[in-house]
């Protein structure tokens, strides 16, 4: 089981924490929402749990529970700037449909 980030994203997240002034890496995980089930949720990590999966690419790590690591094996982390927008990217290939929001996803 692995989780990858870009070059892009972990320089992002480089400069978030560095800004932030603490944390060892994000969080990277999911919860039940929208109209196909899943949603990501990313947030900064100041320590790790016992149970967790630690993933690092680039320098950043990337911290996934066991309950998420599950949906979101084999999946890059990739921050993207198209036109005036600008964000975090999920290339996970267990997704077999998202909602045409592009909020939620299933698998």
């Amino acid at each position: 089981m692995a989780i990858t980030m870009t070059e892009a994203a972990a320089q992002h997240v480089n400069r978030s924490l560095q800004g932030r002034g603490k944390g060892v890496g994000v969080r990277l995980g999911v919860r039940t929402t929208g109209c196909s089930g899943l949603a990501y949720v990313l947030e900064f990590v100041d320590e790790t749990g016992a149970e967790d999966a630690v993933f690092e690419s680039h320098g950043v790590k990337v911290i996934i529970d066991p309950k998420s690591l599950v949906y979101l094996d084999g999946t890059e982390l990739d921050f993207v700037r198209e036109g005036l927008n600008e964000g975090f990217k999920f290339n996970n290939p267990n997704v077999r449909g998202e909602c045409g929001c592009g909020e939620s996803f299933n698998i």
